[in-house]
């Protein structure tokens, strides 16, 4: 077998995520995400997989996908996070209401309009990984760094966003 897909959650405190790299069932992972906090949150987590199992399981991560939500500054907050874990966003999938479409057919993009736009970009994400040769073993980033990124590209604006929170909040491993 030449590609096989797991769909995992990567915010699960159990760390069920790293069952098949632990397993040695996958040397090459891509992590899917999008602009939200909680997404960068889990894509984050994986990436402390990966790292944590590299050194026995030889796996490696080939990069972030952006499966965009419309957040503001989507491409270029993932594109930052990618390379603030050693690695690059391989590409970023626009959001279209066909996928909807195409779901509650129970059918794949492909197969509910091979001709349409956004069946190409999963083409093109498909010749991407295919073509990839550029894995790395990822540094993954603290909750304060993810949150400094936020900051950065204009979600958190300043200090006064965080009034109310409690500091506990968001604190977990």
């Amino acid at each position: 077998m030449d590609f096989v897909f797991y769909d995992v959650l990567g915010d699960v405190v159990c760390g069920g995520f790293a069952m098949p790299i632990r397993e040695g069932k996958a040397q090459e992972i891509y992590i899917v995400t999008s602009g939200e906090m909680m997404a960068m949150y889990a894509a984050n987590n994986i990436a402390k997989g990966i790292l944590k199992y590299a050194g026995t399981g030889g796996v490696r991560l080939g990069g972030l996908i952006c499966n965009s939500r419309q957040v503001d500054k989507e491409y270029e907050l993932i594109d930052a996070l990618a390379k603030r874990l050693g690695t690059k966003m391989i590409h970023f999938i626009p959001r279209d209401n066909v996928v909807q479409r195409a779901e509650l057919r129970r059918m794949t993009v492909i197969e509910y309009s091979k001709e349409h736009d956004q069946a190409d970009e999963y083409r093109k994400l498909a010749k991407t990984i295919v073509d990839n040769k550029d894995m790395v073993v990822p540094t993954p980033i603290t909750m304060d760094e993810l949150e400094e990124l936020l900051m950065e590209y204009g979600f958190l604006e300043q200090d006064s966003d965080m009034e109310g929170v409690p500091e506990t909040a968001g604190a977990t491993a």
